[in-house]
């Protein structure tokens, strides 16, 4: 991924043009091209005005648009996921100021159907639009909006070589460096980072891997109740930024000391065996997969529709591997959307 994924999408919405302003003929012009953009006009031709609140309008709650705002770190691939999202038929727009939001929810709900769902991108390019976007969120709430936040994450590490790699300045670094816009961006997204429903953590993914997981959530017709994604990894690796839940693997005896088994992974079943053969294996797996039934339910009733479980053991190889799979065909089993991700499979 490089930072090229950082950059607008260059999708503009003609409504959107419309409220920045401009010459009279291309406004009239929009007018004309777009007659539902114009019954969004605040004056109508004989000077009355026109409510812009969607319940009031009496739009059927079914008109109402699904909204998913994109946001996260500068250069994680938030234009990569809002790509994804347009390949999958959302109409998208990019740095829209959140205040623009809720009439941008309006347009699509006049719109007979023709924009169903709706992607924003918003970030730091706006500077001053977060003064606005809780406002803008409690708004659309009140209207009942069904939207979700997807926030892209990424490590300082990461961010810091492929702004480097296209030879381009942070936008929050000024006459600092990367890393000091980096760390300011950081802390400006922190609250918005704690209320996203799904967090994808790119430290570690390509273009195509970021798109398969948007795939991943979005592809469906149908919305699932919930989604998780059960992921191994190695300790010896640092945490995976993105877990919401995280087991140690580490009390099972390890088969990296058992010879005809090292040169082998959790996907092979004797290795599979092998780490379900020790004492408290079976117990954890059973104990942890109705810890995990609990840990739904209460997800579930507060909204939140992502979960990313992280399996941990030293490298991430053997126990890591083995105990995700089988946690991941117990929630699948359940009813529970399940995808696997071997983090640090392959990297010893």
């Amino acid at each position: 991924m490089t930072e090229r994924d950082a950059q607008p999408t260059a999708q503009r919405d003609p409504a959107f043009s419309e409220t920045q302003g401009g010459p009279e003929e291309t406004h009239n012009e929009a007018r004309q091209d777009r007659p539902q953009a114009a019954e969004a006009e605040a004056v109508q031709e004989n000077g009355a005005e026109v409510s812009t609140d969607t319940t009031a309008a009496g739009l059927p709650e079914a008109a109402i648009p699904e909204l998913v705002i994109i946001s996260g770190m500068s250069g994680a691939g938030r234009s990569t996921a809002a790509k994804c999202l347009e390949d999958l038929g959302w109409f998208v727009v990019d740095n829209l100021p959140p205040a623009l939001i809720p009439t941008m929810v309006e347009l699509g709900a006049r719109s007979q159907g023709n924009v169903a769902r709706i992607a924003v991108v918003v970030d730091v390019r706006g500077r001053r639009f977060f003064d606005n976007l809780r406002e803008s969120l409690a708004d659309l709430d009140s209207r009942g909006v069904t939207r979700r936040i997807v926030f892209l994450e990424s490590s300082d590490d990461a961010l810091v070589r492929r702004f480097e790699s296209v030879r381009r300045p942070h936008p929050l670094q000024g006459d600092g460096r990367i890393v000091d816009g980096i760390a300011a961006e950081r802390e400006l997204l922190r609250e918005l980072r704690g209320d996203a429903d799904l967090v994808i953590d790119t430290s570690s993914l390509n273009v195509h891997e970021l798109r398969a997981k948007m795939d991943a959530q979005f592809a469906g017709e149908e919305e699932p109740e919930l989604r998780a994604t059960v992921m191994s990894f190695g300790f010896k690796y640092g945490l995976p930024v993105d877990a919401d839940l995280v087991a140690d693997m580490r009390f099972l005896p390890n088969p990296h000391w058992v010879p005809e088994l090292r040169p082998y992974t959790g996907l092979n079943e004797e290795v599979s065996a092998y780490v379900f053969n020790q004492p408290g294996a079976k117990e954890f797996l059973d104990r942890y997969a109705e810890l995990l039934r609990l840990v739904a339910t209460g997800y579930r009733r507060e909204g939140k529709r992502y979960v990313t479980i992280a399996i941990g053991c030293t490298g991430g190889k053997h126990r890591s591997v083995a105990v995700s799979e089988k946690l991941a065909a117990r929630l699948a089993a359940e009813g529970v959307e399940t995808v696997v991700v071997h983090r640090d499979m392959g990297r010893e």
